[in-house]
Order: structure tokens, then C-alpha cells, then sequence
């Protein structure tokens, strides 16, 4: 057998050899140097074309290559959307808050868990230069009695209505001033049927103490399942049975223009047995705390590291096999003399069709998903710049998988077209 011919070789094979799928271009043209010698130039138009309809003549195995793309654009969709879900739900009562700084109890490490302060410490803070407003916020576990007789654990969330650092929000019916009611309390419309609620003015008991449902939100979840139930500090105090003076958290407002950093340091200074948190820095230590020292947390990791394995292993497979299926196409490209760097060319192109394609119907299926998840108990979230990930995730495993074989295709002999 020949060698094949070489690019500036005088050869009119490229315009007489027929390649084994049915197209009707030439993957190159002839091109006279000033030396008047013929020469083969490679037409990167006609890769596209071959890319394309190297994919599309087998329509099972193309179908096949999208599905598994698809699949693992929604596999790592659905376990990152549920960890930013998470992730968010954890810290949502600080990152509501109108707070630039929390004073909590030395050793608190997430907002539903927390010591008890005086909350008398709010004047003390008041009198630090910079400070705009305090306010102070009761959180606390405490067991709700379901109409049925069952029980429930609920986290009370007492909330300061003459210096508001935190309310409730998405209301569904009722506001925040319906809190000033007395047994006044507001919980999510997620959590009504687990706690046997059915409208407003249904009466509940809370450490055996009577309340009544005056407001419903809706989308406030809690990472631990226990749901939150708002209520006036006062209130919130009564129904955990704790002292009128004592709280969980003093929620502290910077005035317009002040340094944060000096302000910060100012009140470590001012309240050296507590501890001072900046609201970005407790968020991402709630954040941390569950993710990372619960095995909630860690499942919801290890799940998304998975997902993102599971799909790189079914997209390269997929790729490889479709691609090891075309070698006597690409031998016979190498019989023609195409370079190594052509046949990478449509190889890369068939990845990168099969991630967009791909890439589109996953993501249109994971947002179906998301959607569908909107009532659900577990939050999911599918930001933009996570799609953006996925994206570039999908394009570089597609690409990946097609330069895994691409040794193969460019080893093809040209004697397989014969076999």
C-alpha cells in the first residue's frame, strides 16, 4: 500500500475519491503558488459539513450522544441548583436583614443557633460613634402542638417593631404590623400543612402557650426543616418561656459614609465577651456550618461532585464511541492527505455540536425542574452565572471527550476503506 500523498504533491485524488457518507462537497481546492505548482489547500467550510453530517447520518447514535449529554446537564444542574438552594436557605434571615453587623453570644455559629445577651447591651451599642440603629432579635427552638395532637419543632423568630433590623417578607396575606396584634404570629404558606394550619385566625400552641396565625408569607424556608415562625420580640419571649431582658442577637446599622472596618472594631471593643460578626461574614459562617460540619451539608457536596463526575464519564463515553464508529471516514481523509490538524478540526466540531445541542435540551429540561421545585420544600436555584458554568462544563467535557479520541482517528490507516 502507498503512502498517502503528501499536500504538495501534483494529485487530483482529492476530486476523484468519494468519502463514505453521502456528501456533495469537495473537502478541498487547488491552488497555484507563484512557483506554478499545484497545491491542495483544506477547506475548513467543508469540516463543518462533515462534522455535521458525520453526527446526523447515524440518527440513533446521534440521539444517543445528546441524550447522554442532556442527562448529565441535568444531573449537575439539579444537585449544583439544589446546593445553592441550600446554601442560600441557611443564611436567609441575615441576608434579609437590614443589618451590617450581629452581636451574638461567643461561640455562635449559625443564625438558628445562638446563646442568650441582655438585650439591654443595645444602648452600649448605641453609644458606639457611627452606630445608626440596633435592634434586637429573639431565635430560638421551641415545640409546636399540631390541632391533631402531634408535634412539631419550630424555630421562633422574634422580631424588634420599633427598630425593625429584620422582618418578615414575601407576604402572602397579612403584613408585618399585623405582628402587633397580641399572640400574633406569621408563618410560611410551605409549612402550613405540616403544621396543621389552614387559614388566618387558626389558633396553635407553642410551648404551651396559645398563639394565632395572623399572616402567611411564601418561599421562607429553613435549612434544618424546622419552619420559622415570626412573632414581636415580646411575644417571641413569651412563647419559649424566656426572660423579658434576654435575646439572640443585637442586629446594628452603620450610619451613611461610616468605616465599616473601623466600626467593626469598635464594637468588638465595646462588647469584648460577645461576639461581633459583619453580616457578609456570619452569612458565609452559617453557610459553612451546615455545608461543611453537618452531613446534610457534605451529602449535598459529595452529591454535586458526583453528578459532575457521572456526567463527564457519560459524555466522553458516548463522544468516543460515536467517534470510533467514523474511523473509515477519517481513513479516508488520511487516504486523501488530510493533515492531523483537519481531523481534529472535525472532531472538535462534532463535540462541540453535541455540547450545544445537548447543552440546550438539559438545561431546558433542569429548568423545568426548578420551576416545578417552586413550592417545593427544598429550594433550587439556577442563577445565570451558574448556567454560564454549566455551559463552559458542558463545552469543555464535550471537547474533552473528543480529543480522547482523536488519536485514534488521526492513527486510522487508509486501508480500512477497503475492509
Amino acid at each position: 500500500m502507498s503512502a498517502a500523498p503528501s499536500d504538495d504533491q501534483d494529485t487530483l485524488l482529492g476530486s476523484e475519491c468519494v468519502l463514505p457518507v453521502d456528501i456533495d462537497v469537495q473537502p478541498t481546492d487547488f491552488v497555484v503558488p507563484a512557483a506554478g505548482r499545484v497545491r491542495r489547500r483544506w477547506l475548513a467550510s467543508v469540516a463543518l459539513t462533515l462534522a455535521w453530517r458525520n453526527l446526523a447520518q447515524d440518527r440513533i447514535r446521534f440521539a444517543t450522544t445528546l441524550a447522554g449529554v442532556a442527562f448529565s446537564v441535568v444531573l449537575m444542574a439539579a444537585q449544583l441548583a439544589l446546593l445553592l438552594g441550600f446554601t442560600a436557605t441557611s443564611s436567609s434571615l441575615i441576608d434579609h436583614a437590614n443589618a451590617d453587623f450581629w452581636v451574638a453570644a461567643v461561640g455562635a455559629r449559625n443564625v438558628d443557633q445562638s446563646g442568650d445577651l441582655r438585650l439591654h447591651e443595645r444602648y452600649r451599642a448605641l453609644a458606639v460613634p457611627g452606630v445608626a440603629t440596633a435592634a434586637s432579635l429573639v431565635v430560638r427552638f421551641a415545640p409546636w402542638k399540631r390541632p391533631d395532637g402531634g408535634t412539631e419543632t419550630v424555630i421562633v423568630v422574634g422580631v424588634d417593631l420599633q427598630h425593625p433590623g429584620l422582618q418578615p417578607w414575601n407576604f402572602a396575606a397579612g403584613n408585618v404590623d399585623d405582628l402587633r396584634w397580641p399572640d400574633g404570629i406569621v408563618i410560611d404558606r410551605l409549612y402550613a400543612q405540616k403544621l396543621g394550619v389552614h387559614a388566618l385566625g387558626d389558633t396553635v400552641e407553642i410551648y404551651g402557650h396559645r398563639a394565632r396565625v395572623v399572616g402567611f408569607t411564601h418561599g421562607i424556608r429553613t435549612f434544618t426543616q424546622a419552619p420559622y415562625v415570626f412573632a414581636s420580640v415580646r411575644e417571641a419571649q413569651r412563647l419559649t418561656n424566656a426572660s423579658p431582658d434576654t435575646g439572640s442577637y443585637l442586629l446594628v446599622s452603620a450610619e451613611p459614609g461610616a468605616d465599616l472596618g473601623a466600626l467593626h472594631r469598635a464594637l468588638a471593643a465595646q462588647f469584648p465577651s460577645l461576639d461581633v460578626w459583619s453580616a457578609s461574614g456570619f452569612s458565609w459562617q452559617t453557610r459553612s456550618y451546615w455545608l461543611f460540619s453537618t452531613g446534610a451539608g457534605a451529602a449535598l457536596v459529595l452529591a454535586a461532585v458526583l453528578g459532575l463526575i457521572v456526567g463527564m464519564i457519560i459524555v466522553a463515553q458516548t463522544l468516543y464511541a460515536s467517534t470510533m464508529e467514523r474511523l473509515s471516514e477519517f481513513a479516508t481523509l488520511r487516504a486523501m492527505g488530510a493533515p492531523a490538524n483537519y481531523l481534529y478540526g472535525i472532531i472538535l466540531q462534532q463535540g462541540l455540536m453535541s455540547a450545544a445541542i445537548g447543552f440546550a435540551i438539559g438545561l431546558s429540561v433542569a429548568q423545568t425542574i426548578v420551576h416545578a421545585a417552586h413550592d417545593a420544600n427544598a429550594a433550587m436555584l439556577l442563577p445565570l452565572p451558574l448556567v454560564a458554568g454549566l455551559g463552559v462544563a458542558t463545552v469543555a467535557m464535550c471537547a474533552g471527550a473528543a480529543v480522547t479520541s482523536i488519536r485514534r482517528a488521526v492513527r486510522a490507516e487508509p486501508a480500512m476503506i477497503f475492509r
